[in-house]
């Protein structure tokens, strides 16, 4: 395509805003690039699995991001530049969660669709991102069926041969996720009222909280954020003492040291590790966005109730 060969030609000119080597090969073409099935690339894991299911064999689909990658602070890198210079369309989350994606971009005529372009945000409420978009929109179920949808449609401009097998796709993905909510909503159930509050190293529950019914307290808003910082940690060991909350909770992607230090000065206990911006390798806790909802929920349920069940 000549949109792609221009791409490769233009490549190393955007290796500056991307900090790339001026020896890198940048017009050699990519494998991806003789195949006829279109070649759609997300920013990050969750966002490949989400689109994989949805396009099923009809398209190949690629992270840039690999599995266990902080996605907030991430730098591209020369091979990034190649890779989208030999994809067909960008899917990204949007909502200032990827704000190196048009450094990346800007050399490239690359498509471009925005997950959460349809979604109400909700405001992050403290910290240097106070007042902006908390991106975090994928960790509801009920937001990740709008998410299902944006996605059947790009796939469909994309290979409109192909926009039947896609929005039966997201139906039945949609109504997996619906159901998944109802199972959410009834696990929390059981949590005492009192204890309904989900504290964690980011703020990046704010989605599933509200759907759920869980007030939400994080010692940081977002992972650009200066994280755990004595302040911090000391505002959420009298929030946890004093309301009595069982449980605390971490991200696997950065470090827990500050919500330990909060769980061993509160009397509450560290309920475990939760997965937001990545998914596990295949053999992993949470190969897929599914997984990934699930085992937070169990892991969530389990620390409020004080279970003795060990989750993941």
């Amino acid at each position: 395509m000549l949109r792609r060969r221009l791409a490769s030609l233009l490549v190393l000119a955007g290796c500056a805003s991307v900090g790339c080597s001026a020896s890198v090969d940048a017009a050699e073409p990519s494998a991806s690039r003789s195949s006829a099935v279109p070649v759609v690339l997300t920013t990050f894991t969750v966002l490949a699995d989400m689109v994989q299911v949805v396009g099923g064999p009809q398209v190949q689909v690629e992270s840039l991001l690999e599995v266990g990658r902080e996605v907030h602070g991430y730098e591209p890198t020369p091979a990034d530049l190649r890779r989208a210079a030999g994809a067909d369309l960008l899917i990204a989350n949007g909502l200032g969660l990827e704000g190196w994606l048009d450094g990346l971009l800007a050399p490239l005529d690359l498509p471009r669709v925005t997950l959460t372009d349809r979604i109400e945000p909700i405001l992050v409420r403290s910290g240097e991102y106070e007042g902006l978009a908390n991106p975090h929109a994928w960790m509801s179920p009920v937001v990740g069926q709008q998410y299902v949808e944006a996605i059947a449609d790009a796939l469909a401009t994309l290979a409109p041969r192909h926009s039947r097998l896609f929005a039966e796709r997201a139906e039945a993905y949609s109504v997996t996720l619906d159901e998944l909510h109802d199972q959410t909503v009834e696990r929390l159930a059981t949590v005492p009222t009192s204890a309904r509050v989900l504290v964690t190293c980011e703020g990046a529950f704010s989605y599933l909280a509200r759907d759920a019914g869980l007030e939400e307290v994080y010692l940081w808003a977002v992972n650009a954020d200066r994280q755990g910082t004595p302040r911090q940690v000391a505002d959420a060991i009298t929030t946890v003492r004093d309301r009595g909350v069982p449980a605390v909770f971490c991200e696997s992607t950065v470090s827990s040291t500050g919500q330990e230090q909060v769980a061993r000065e509160s009397g509450a206990t560290f309920g475990g590790v939760l997965y937001v911006d990545s998914l596990s390798e295949a053999d992993g806790p949470v190969p897929t966005y599914l997984d990934l909802l699930r085992h937070d929920v169990e892991v969530i349920v389990a620390g409020l109730t004080r279970s003795q069940e060990v989750v993941g």
